[in-house]
């Protein structure tokens, strides 16, 4: 009984020490990344939303565990010039609230972020979604034709996949171990497990010098964002399933970039069936890039975009 009574009691302890790490990461964090841009409310829930140059609205819609910080690094600042851009932090990412604690679907995403885009000014932008992101891209060009001038999307899942869930997700969204496990990845993570995360989401190319830095990887482990991350990303196959039956409707110019030895979203799989369904698409295929082209193939992705301006008559 005694040795039960001791054990019980470090597993309180190791308990209120992780609940103490946790929060103290997380303050840190914050901290150390505080909210860049403007904060809207869009019908009571609060979107993030950084806004710079002027010109044709242009909407950037960064992927899975990330947040508006992926593209204010380098390429906001490079678009700026010719573009109104508007870079959301996804909800529950960075700043902006949660719609839902079992997820949110690409579909409220993209009705979300529509109505937020629009409350700026912004009522038929360019929308450019990269990764996860690309799904909610999709989402607005299919549920809201109207509502957008061209379409771009970066190594973007838009087509059903048998691989299984990976098993982070599945831990996260977890009847059970869900309810602990983002506690503890955000107490106990190293730095070197982070650093290791970000390089295998480059690959094969490194990740620019000072990225993780600008990043800022400790918002996305904050715990809400872990469980946002997971519910999302556990019912992504079925929303776009649900939704590929409806790309030849896309009428909007589209335009399709991605990395041929991208091992996070297969171009095979994707991108090159997606050109062939989405009337009059064009696809640019990366030879050597990575999951990462706004980063590492970035003068690509920016013709990729000036292209659809073009096409829309918007330059």
């Amino acid at each position: 009984m005694r040795l039960l009574l001791v054990l019980i009691a470090l597993v309180l302890v190791f308990a209120a020490v992780t609940l103490w790490r946790a929060a103290r990461n997380e303050a840190a964090s914050e901290a150390a990344y505080p909210s860049s841009g403007e904060i809207i409310d869009v019908e009571g829930t609060k979107i993030h939303a950084v806004v710079k140059g002027s010109g044709p609205d242009l909407v950037l819609i960064h992927g899975a565990s990330g947040s508006a910080r992926d593209f204010t690094f380098s390429l906001v600042d490079k678009l700026a010039a010719d573009y109104r851009v508007i870079t959301f932090d996804r909800p529950g990412f960075g700043y902006s609230d949660r719609l839902s604690p079992k997820g949110e679907t690409i579909f409220a995403q993209a009705g979300i972020l529509k109505k937020a885009a629009a409350q700026l000014g912004a009522t038929a932008p360019i929308v450019v979604g990269q990764s996860y992101g690309g799904s909610v891209a999709l989402a607005w060009a299919t549920k809201h034709p109207d509502d957008l001038s061209a379409l771009v999307t970066l190594a973007a899942p838009a087509l059903p996949w048998d691989s299984p869930l990976p098993r982070l997700y599945r831990l996260n969204t977890h009847p059970v171990w869900g309810k602990f496990l983002p506690h503890l990845i955000s107490a106990w993570v190293t730095d070197t497990r982070v650093s290791n995360a970000v390089a295998e989401v480059f690959a094969p190319q490194d990740p620019p010098e000072g990225y993780a830095a600008h990043f800022g990887p400790g918002l996305t482990l904050r715990r809400g964002s872990l469980w946002a991350n997971a519910y999302q990303r556990a019912s992504l196959l079925s929303e776009v399933t649900e939704m590929a039956d409806t790309y030849g409707q896309i009428v909007v110019p589209t335009e399709i970039v991605h990395g041929d030895v991208d091992t996070t979203v297969s171009i095979d799989i994707h991108s090159r069936p997606l050109a062939q369904i989405i009337p009059e698409a064009n696809l640019t295929e990366l030879p050597g890039i990575g999951h990462m082209p706004h980063h590492v193939a970035e003068d690509a992705v920016i013709e990729a975009i000036h292209r659809a301006a073009t096409r829309a008559a918007l330059r």
